[in-house]
């Protein structure tokens, strides 16, 4: 049979193409994992360095070496182009535009975010820029969705279908679901940081989640949509295992704003332009508690220092959690109520005591509102390297988890 002929196999084809994926990805990473130390002088003298302040001894390590990450991302992605659609060019078939076109898509967001992260790590942005850079970096992805596929219908749960029906048409709302996707699936990782390898070991948890997801659904109704996931997870994976070699403990690199923006673009991608972007939330079950839990500091409610990653305490070499102190007149009475819930509920260690000069006013300090923190108070001070494993070991459980509710519990509800 000729090479013509197996490639009128679509399934075939595609077989070929993610073999393909699957080979110039690994060639990418072990490319990167040798010439990445190579770099390490070069960002120290761009005065891209930083303290890891876990340790006891201080020394200066590279930061943002995230984009460098997400540049091999770029290559490997574009070296594929000609192998996605080599079809066109040797046997004149008619070239898929709408695929051709959500795929170029998705590489301009994921390369705005690279841009947009790796300034952030330079300029040091405020808050409110973390959540417009996002905004803006999706535009491209929800233009293309909109001409493509415009596809705004949910389909309703059993319980509430006597009162909504069978399908949802939810029009503009479902774009700005899909914004506020990208939005949080990029700050959801920037927020859980703080010590050696935590945010590229929760984004490879969730990108194998993924790929995963996407190898169960592979001969399913929806196969197009999965392949092509895995065409942008798989260089993910491959580019994202050579900078956690570099940032587990001890850690010789920091990833920066740059990786977490550009493992949350690309997530928030694959979800939107794959079709499973609720399935896609539920494997951020930790991210989503760390957010929630984050709220009142994000927000201003309760006083929030700059950096609230563990405490180390370098007499046992073990972290601790970090605190804030503030006095009780400085709360609001919204404020005042958040912090009794949050402390009824336990999700905050707090010790309280008079201040020495006015007997009458209330100092509090109070624990970082952070899953990290939190963790720490429950389960008492940790090693550094102890702490990471234990978190990223919750997050294959809570992964775990996301698949038995996909594929058991959503039965009856649908």
């Amino acid at each position: 049979m000729s090479l013509a002929s197996y490639l009128a196999d679509e399934k075939l084809s595609q077989t070929i193409r993610l073999f393909l994926n699957v080979a110039i990805s690994f060639a990418g990473s072990i490319i990167l994992f040798k010439i990445m130390p190579k770099f390490k002088d070069m960002f120290i003298r761009a005065d891209l360095k930083g303290t890891d302040l876990s340790k006891k001894n201080k020394i200066q390590i590279p930061e943002a070496y995230g984009v460098i990450s997400g540049a091999f991302f770029l290559i490997v992605t574009f070296l594929f182009i000609p192998l996605r659609f080599y079809e066109t060019l040797a046997f004149n078939k008619e070239l898929s535009h709408h695929q051709f076109i959500e795929y170029l898509a998705a590489l301009l967001s994921i390369g705005c975010m690279i841009f947009l992260g790796f300034a952030d790590d330079v300029l040091d942005l405020k808050w409110r820029d973390k959540l417009l850079l996002p905004t803006v970096a999706s535009l491209p992805l929800l233009m293309v969705y909109f001409a493509n596929i415009n596809s705004t219908t949910i389909i309703v749960p059993y319980p509430l279908r006597p009162w909504l029906g069978y399908a949802m048409n939810l029009g503009f709302l479902y774009y700005v679901y899909m914004g506020m996707l990208a939005v949080f699936c990029t700050n959801a990782i920037n927020i859980y940081a703080g010590i050696n390898g935590i945010e590229v070991g929760q984004s490879l948890v969730i990108a194998f989640s993924v790929l995963i997801s996407n190898l169960i659904e592979f001969n399913g109704p929806f196969r197009d949509n999965h392949i092509f996931s895995m065409y942008l997870i798989i260089p993910f994976i491959a580019c994202a295992i050579p900078l956690f070699l570099y940032n587990k403990y001890p850690s010789r690199v920091f990833v920066g704003d740059t990786f977490c923006y550009f493992a949350g673009m690309t997530f928030a991608v694959v979800g939107i332009l794959g079709h499973f972007s609720k399935f896609l939330l539920l494997f951020f079950i930790p991210q989503i508690f760390n957010f929630l839990l984050s709220i009142p500091q994000l927000f201003k409610f309760i006083p929030c220092p700059r950096h609230r990653m563990p405490k180390y305490n370098p007499e046992t070499d073990l972290l601790e959690p970090s605190v804030v102190q503030f006095y009780d007149k400085d709360l609001s009475k919204i404020s005042q109520l958040i912090f009794k819930v949050f402390r009824l509920f336990r999700f905050i260690r707090v010790t309280e005591k008079l201040d020495d000069k006015d007997k009458k006013l209330v100092q509090y300090e109070s624990s970082n509102f952070t899953i990290i923190n939190f963790y720490l108070t429950v389960f008492g001070p940790k090693r550094e390297d102890q702490l990471t494993k234990q978190l990223l070991t919750l997050q294959i459980i809570c992964c775990l988890i996301a698949f038995m509710i996909r594929y058991q519990l959503s039965k009856l509800f649908y």
